[in-house]
């Protein structure tokens, strides 16, 4: 009786001990296995499948979000009484971790693709777990802070999910490669089936997903209405200082059909423009008053207030991002800037012969021009000789006694309460308002203006759905917006849609069929004639060697006593002789 042992030809496997390495710390041959996963490294992968699933999330709300990134400093801003960028170090985290973790999951999917054994190296196993704790107290950080802000997810949706569609079809479609040859494996168990039906339910989840979507970008070319008109929100603030005469400057060049200010009343009864509840943000107040920079902006007199510098704060905190792109005679003009009057701002808006939209700040009761600051603005509107009918008022206190003035507000109100109120136009958040109450606004001849609108995504998404106007802290990015981004008729989505579906079926089919005819062509094989095959294929010095040393350590454990195995020197075949070793 023949007692086979297998001839080994080793040979340098690069690849896969990079693989190996990197994910397991495990560089030698003899440290790897093709042995099943155990039950503890799987529960890491799919920790590791969680933490990317998670983090893809998380790059994608910061991704859309970026239309609010000044907001979300400045809320960030009143809490903390200092401003810094916050994005920054949120961004640079989240670019990292999702690198990392994916990364690590391209190993672990080669690692199963080449049928080797999940073993996570435990120095990964912490940053995995590391970054999954940071990505969720991220969330809930943001989700405290910024609550209002996740509802941009649903919204983006409609710009993006056609998109998304065919990235998840695509990524479905190329792991049916692994979960086909798991499901074809001689040995059959119910865990096989459960990930069976878990990738079917997915796939067919997946190709139906588009009967879910609303996107508005998906109509008739002919239908589009016309292009929305921009506001100057605080002027052009990322370009010069909000508020500023310098920013209202840069947002008529760039074609604003509209200013929209912050306006707080003085204690002397002047008009002027900030958006902070004190001046120590856009000011230097902290150096000319320190003992009152946390005071009310409307508790200094107009002369305190004028004596401020109100640009070196944007050059030093540039808070756009913006400021290497100015040119030396901006940066100078900047750096002298002071708080610009409600006046100044009109009388540009009159020369220019354009609309000005005022969100007017109401005095605290214990305020001297508590009871006369609509007053006093509406002074001041005479003397800047601007037309009644191009100024808007957004407050929703003292409607009755500013007739004239376009009537507008900042909330959703039915249609029978802005009759009520006479008002004619409204200005929402982009995340309060749908679709539907766009249509009907406007039907009723309501006006609509939305904000922010500082993306081109977000900017024709608007487009789509009819939006006559929207207030903008980026005028030079949205004059770069001359049609839609993306613009399709349901027609042609619906021929894409089920076309992609039909291809991903198809392909998927083919790999299950693929991956069971070859599984089954290597059942059918042996395993040793392969491998003395090969040998034998590869005659050479050194395979020759490594033969001869695996046939005397048979010898020597007394595997070959009646019958032994000999190398033939002319050929390099594997023969037995029945007597003994043959030379």
């Amino acid at each position: 009786m023949v007692k086979h042992q297998p001839l080994q030809v080793y040979e340098k496997q690069v690849f896969l001990s990079f693989v190996t390495g990197i994910y397991g710390c495990r560089w030698k041959r003899y440290q790897r296995s093709q042995d099943d996963s155990s039950q503890w490294e799987c529960a890491w992968f799919l920790i590791l499948c969680s933490s990317f699933l998670l983090l893809l999330f998380w790059a994608y709300f910061w991704l859309v979000a970026q239309n609010d990134f000044n907001d979300f400093n400045w809320l960030v801003y009143n809490r903390s009484g200092e401003w810094k960028d916050e994005t920054i170090p949120i961004l640079t985290s989240t670019t990292l971790g999702l690198s990392y973790v994916s990364f690590l999951l391209i190993l672990a999917l080669f690692h199963i693709s080449l049928g080797q054994q999940l073993n996570l190296f435990w120095v990964h196993k912490i940053g995995v777990l590391a970054t999954l704790l940071i990505t969720i107290s991220g969330i809930v950080s943001v989700d405290d802070i910024w609550e209002d802000e996740l509802d941009i997810l649903l919204i983006s949706l409609q710009s993006t999910a056609p998109f998304l569609h065919i990235g998840a079809l695509v990524s479905v479609t190329a792991l049916s490669w692994m979960v086909a040859a798991y499901a074809v494996r001689k040995e059959r168990s119910n865990f096989q089936l459960m990930v069976l039906v878990i990738y079917f339910v997915s796939l067919l989840a997946v190709c139906l997903a588009p009967i879910t979507f609303t996107c508005p970008c998906i109509m008739d070319r002919h239908t589009l209405k016309a292009r929305p008109a921009i506001i100057g929100r605080r002027g052009a603030p990322m370009l010069a200082p909000e508020n500023s005469i310098l920013s209202f400057h840069r947002a008529l060049q760039l074609g604003a059909s509209t200013l929209e200010a912050d306006v707080t009343i003085s204690m002397d009864g002047v008009p002027f423009l900030m958006r902070d509840q004190t001046l120590r943000r856009t000011t230097d107040v902290s150096r000319v008053f320190p003992a009152r920079q946390f005071q009310d902006a409307s508790f200094f007199n107009w002369t305190e207030i004028r004596s401020l510098n109100a640009g070196t704060w944007f050059l030093q905190s540039d808070p756009y991002w913006t400021v290497r792109t100015l040119t030396p005679k901006d940066r100078s003009r900047i750096a002298n800037l002071t708080v610009c009057s409600l006046v100044e701002m009109l009388r540009l808006s009159a020369r220019a012969n354009c609309s000005a939209w005022l969100n007017i700040h109401k005095p605290p009761p214990e305020h001297p021009r508590f009871r006369s600051w609509f007053m006093d603005t509406l002074r001041v509107l005479q003397r800047a000789g601007m037309s009644a009918k191009r100024v808007t008022w957004a407050p929703d206190t003292d409607r009755g006694r500013v007739r004239g003035l376009q009537q507008a507000t900042n909330e959703k109100l039915s249609l029978e309460e802005i009759r009520q109120r006479g008002i004619t136009s409204v200005r929402l958040h982009y995340s309060k308002i749908s679709h539907r109450d766009i249509q009907e606004y406007l039907a009723n001849n309501v006006s609509v203006t939305i904000y922010p609108v500082n993306g081109p995504w977000l900017y024709s998404l608007l487009w789509c759905s009819g939006v006559p106007s929207v207030s903008s802290d980026a005028p030079q990015v949205l004059r770069k917006v001359p049609y839609p981004i993306w613009l399709m008729s349901r027609g042609a989505y619906s021929f894409i849609w089920i076309c992609s579906d039909l291809v991903s079926l198809a392909v998927v089919v083919g790999i299950f069929c693929f991956q069971k005819w070859r599984m089954g062509g290597m059942q059918r094989c042996n395993p040793e004639q392969i491998m003395l095959c090969a040998v034998g294929r590869r005659p050479s010095p050194d395979v020759n060697i490594m033969k001869e040393k695996l046939i005397l350590s048979e010898l020597g454990s007394g595997l070959g006593s009646t019958e032994d195995l000999c190398v033939c020197p002319e050929n390099g075949h594997v023969r037995y002789s029945p007597g003994g070793f043959a030379h």
